[in-house]
């Protein structure tokens, strides 16, 4: 029994595979449409979620599982003060493989070392979103052809945001890959990451505060939210939440090929009129979720495909 709580813990071979498999059921969807028949997947979100939980119940059907589970904690028990723990292990009495968004980093490793069926880590506060890198990925796969020799641009909230975080990790085994972090200095991106991840495998990354001081350099634009729940100061959230806006003019200088990129959901750090652009890629990044859960749900459940 194997669970996924860190991108890491795919290595690039099962993720090319992941890949391939999701690929396949875009051209072949009859082929997948049963093999989850009997199988249930429980989503526990403790924490608000429109495209992560819906990707995955989405996902389950159309491999023709079903789906249980809830969409907040306060109408789980909880609410009542029970445990992770307690909760993960009652469910797994119940369901066949496990989807879990929790507010508190580190919750879904815990859960599911006692959850006794595959546990999926759909995000977990600022640390790990691993579904979310597996969607990207497949998005820039499918965008620029592979993960190498690429300019990648990562804006906005790089402290808080854990699918920033998550996507640096997971394009550090990648070769001649370059990082630019435009961000304001609150939320620049976490030292451990910079230790950790970029300096320990020497990638080159710069930091700057301007975006259109490095638009024509890149390949790739990954925008994110201010998040105003990670935030213990509403005034430091107002006054930096509008620090930078992505709009046509913005992109005048920007690659013809340039892919925009964003985890969503988007407040208006992308202005609506970007939409038409054929280089906005983010709900493209939405519906290949989708088929990349459906590849991983079939890898954990050992499913043959």
């Amino acid at each position: 029994m194997r669970s996924l709580i860190d991108i890491q813990e795919l290595t690039t071979s099962e993720i090319e595979e992941l890949i391939a498999v999701s690929e396949d059921i875009i051209a072949h969807p009859e082929k997948f449409s049963q093999k989850c028949a009997g199988k249930k997947l429980a989503t526990l979100f403790f924490e608000p979620s429109t495209r992560t939980r819906l990707s995955f119940e989405a996902a389950m059907y159309e491999l023709g599982g079903n789906v249980i589970g809830f969409s907040e904690g306060a109408s789980s028990s909880s609410a009542k003060g029970e445990s992770v723990v307690d909760t993960v292990k009652t469910v797994s009495c119940y369901a066949d493989i496990i989807a879990m968004r929790h507010h508190k980093e580190g919750a879904p490793l815990v859960a599911s070392l006692k959850a006794g069926i595959p546990l999926i880590n759909a995000g977990d506060g600022g640390h790990n979103h691993p579904t979310q890198t597996l969607a990207d990925l497949f998005t820039i796969k499918k965008e620029k052809g592979g993960f190498e020799n690429l300019v990648i641009g990562l804006c906005g909230d790089l402290k808080f945001g854990r699918t920033v975080h998550s996507l640096i990790s997971a394009l550090s085994r990648y070769e001649n890959i370059k990082f630019v972090l435009i961000s304001p200095e609150e939320l620049a991106i976490p030292d451990y990451i910079k230790e950790e991840i970029l300096k320990k495998k020497n990638i080159e990354y710069t930091e700057v505060s301007e975006m259109q001081d490095v638009m024509p350099e890149l390949d790739i634009l990954y925008m994110t939210r201010v998040q105003k729940e990670r935030f213990f100061n509403e005034a430091d959230y107002i006054r930096l939440r509008d620090s930078y806006i992505l709009n046509n003019e913005k992109l005048l200088n920007a690659k013809k090929d340039l892919s925009i990129l964003h985890p969503l959901p988007r407040v208006n750090e992308i202005a609506v009129e970007v939409d038409a652009d054929p280089r906005a890629c983010y709900f493209k990044q939405v519906l290949n979720g989708k088929y990349i859960r459906m590849a991983l749900i079939l890898k954990l459940l050992e499913v043959e495909v």
